[in-house]
């Protein structure tokens, strides 16, 4: 039996009701969304993607009174980014990013960069934080159109400060786009508290869903404001040949990954069942077992904040003498221990922690890891550090 640590890429095990829902849609369900005879088995369709939109609106707390019109489905959150930058960003705009971003932010915006969108990376500093009074002289400095950030890193795990970020944006005008990949699911999020124009999230992290899963969760007004990037039918309007400008269809057009959508409700109901803050306490808990661990090693450089104030339970750090694949292939062979080394999809994290080119070795527990699973692991680690220094 191996040891799963790495659910900073993708949670696993998932709840058991998420595999029996997917399964029961397949097997006894099936009907397409909004493209059948009005049959039984299509409005039970019909019905569970209106539930799921009405769990993810009132989740991260959505706009408009959690109206469930403002949540669009997508297959992976790298999608749902692309979807609002590439749909509202035009040559001649500018745009303010962090250096701690992920490439599912990086590429977009390098890519729009050389069709005449002005980039501006913002520095963080060596823990992985954005200063918020930086961060406002930056805005007053290049006047941008658009914001867009990490509410966490997925490298380091150092969680952004996006009450004082979103409150600067709302004071001077902004829309602010958060990237929630390592924080949905493991965080209170309200969009609307926090004037978020466009929360993207995937569902398959802290969310506990399956793979093929994420969304974004719309202020209206921005909505309106973004340009579809994929049109083709939805399964409405039928009558007309342009897209939709009405929501949630302006933004799905093709076939849902409807057995996705089972499974993300089902886990959204056993996240809900048990409480985010309570997942959160648990994890804090490992985390800090973990951070004592990897502090209390000599050998071991931690990256990123050294207190579990201010992050998640996403630690990546190296081990003197230890390139961090070999570390990885080791810890696995010997003991099954699940790991992530490298450079983790974020190239600009890495510059900012230092850890480029080398990258880390990113350890990552989940809601269903325990205390003695940390235990093995520091053990294993330590055993591993000791047999290569004799």
């Amino acid at each position: 039996m191996s040891l799963y640590l790495n659910n900073a890429a993708t949670s696993w095990p998932k709840p058991r009701a998420v595999a029996e829902e997917m399964s029961n849609f397949i097997l006894n369900a099936g009907a397409n969304l909004g493209r059948g005879s009005a049959s039984d088995r299509d409005v039970r369709t019909l019905g569970l993607v209106a539930d799921a939109r009405a769990k993810i609106a009132a989740l991260f707390d959505g706009h408009s009174d959690r109206d469930p019109r403002y949540v669009t489905f997508t297959s992976n959150v790298t999608e749902a980014l692309n979807v609002v930058i590439k749909g509202f960003l035009r040559p001649g705009m500018t745009v303010l990013t962090s250096s701690m971003e992920h490439n599912a932010v990086i590429r977009p915006l390098r890519s729009l960069e050389r069709r005449g969108v002005k980039v501006i990376v913002m520095r963080c500093d060596r823990n992985g934080f954005l200063s918020p009074s930086f961060f406002e002289e930056e805005i007053k400095k290049h006047r941008p159109n658009l914001i867009v950030l990490n509410h966490a890193s997925n490298v380091c795990g150092a969680i952004q400060d996006i009450e004082a970020l979103c409150g600067t944006c709302i004071d001077y005008g902004l829309p602010v786009v958060i990237d929630a990949a390592q924080t949905a699911g493991h965080l209170p999020i309200s969009v609307s508290k926090r004037g978020i124009a466009a929360l993207c999230f995937t569902g398959h992290k802290g969310l506990l869903g399956p793979q093929g899963t994420g969304g974004i969760v719309w202020r209206p007004d921005f909505a309106e404001a973004v340009s579809p990037v994929i049109e083709g039918g939805t399964g409405s309007f039928s009558h007309e040949e342009v897209q939709p400008d009405k929501l949630p269809d302006k933004f799905e057009s093709g076939t849902l990954n409807l057995p996705g959508i089972a499974g993300l409700s089902a886990a959204i109901d056993w996240i809900e069942a048990r409480g985010i803050k309570n997942i959160a306490e648990k994890s804090n808990r490992l985390g800090e077992k973990l951070l004592d661990g990897l502090l209390g090693m000599p050998e071991a450089i931690l990256y990123g904040p050294k207190t579990m104030a201010g992050r998640l339970p996403v630690f990546a750090f190296n081990v003197k003498g230890w390139d961090n694949a070999e570390l990885a292939f080791k810890l696995n062979d010997r003991w099954k221990i699940e790991t992530r080394p490298g450079l983790h999809c974020a190239p600009l994290a890495h510059r900012t922690l230092g850890t480029f080119p080398e990258g880390a070795l990113r350890v990552s527990p989940g809601p269903f890891n325990e205390e003695e699973d940390i235990e093995f692991f520091l053990n294993a680690l330590s055993e591993l550090v000791k047999d290569s220094g004799e």
